[in-house]
């Protein structure tokens, strides 16, 4: 790498890379593949496994763990509460169509020094565009850490993807998502009181009255919130989700 040449084999054959910017990931064989970034654009790194495992062991600082996104229809591997959260919102967001962690190592060099770093997410949007994205609070982002997030973005630039460093999230639309997401799962969804439920928040209707509309709440209410889910209804989730909400049939 220190030449900017990069002897690989990729699917058994050899191939010499003259690139600022390389990736490796494992490829649909389950095989380890290292393409030039601008080669690798193409690749549906929305789908791939994880190029870098997340270690776990007692006393780690951080909190590793597994969110199911209905999104993806699996599991999505998390290495903190931040990455938890961000892995929730990509789920919530109408936008993206899929998504994967830890989906690449990106290779390039500082001079004279090789240097690597796997983003935290990749995210493939319905209008094909790619998003790649990194976790990190602020108060933790170390030079060195900044320098990758650096060329991370610098090479997402070249190849047309967005860059995102996601520090934290707005904490009252992030508590009103989480409860969402516990009614993400089809199985909250039942017809006929969905249908029921959009014909009763065609005009604006606080969510505890409509829910009582359409019979008794605690059986309503799961499915309203699977809708508001899946955006079939619409509240404003920038202040606190009350019985007093409004909730109003997304227009389309």
């Amino acid at each position: 790498m220190n030449s900017g040449r990069d002897l690989t084999v990729v699917n058994g054959s050899a191939a010499a890379f003259d690139e600022r910017f390389v990736v490796g990931f494992i490829d649909a064989d389950r095989s380890e593949a290292r393409l030039p970034l601008t080669v690798a654009v193409d690749v549906a790194f929305e789908r791939v496994p994880p190029a870098r495992s997340i270690p776990s062991y007692k006393g780690q600082r951080n909190n590793p763990g597994w969110y199911y996104s209905c999104t993806v229809g699996a599991h999505v591997e998390y290495e903190s509460w931040l990455e938890r959260d961000e892995a929730v919102a990509l789920d919530f967001d109408a936008q993206v169509i899929g998504y994967a962690a830890q989906p690449f190592w990106l290779f390039w060099s500082e001079g004279l020094r090789p240097r690597s770093h796997a983003p935290d997410f990749f995210a493939r949007l319905d209008n094909g565009d790619g998003v790649v994205i990194d976790c990190r609070p602020a108060h933790r982002i170390m030079p060195r850490d900044r320098a990758a997030f650096d060329a991370t973005e610098r090479a997402c630039a070249e190849v047309g993807w967005s860059y995102r460093l996601v520090s934290d999230h707005d904490p009252i639309w992030l508590a009103n998502v989480r409860w969402l997401a516990a009614y993400r799962h089809p199985r909250f969804r039942v017809d006929t009181v969905a249908l029921a439920l959009l014909d009763v928040f065609t005009e604006p209707e606080p969510l505890i009255s409509g829910a009582r509309k359409v019979g008794d709440h605690v059986a309503v209410l799961p499915v309203l919130y699977h809708l508001l889910w899946r955006r079939e209804l619409a509240v404003d989730l920038a202040v606190r989700l009350e019985g007093s909400s409004l909730v109003s049939r997304r227009s389309r």
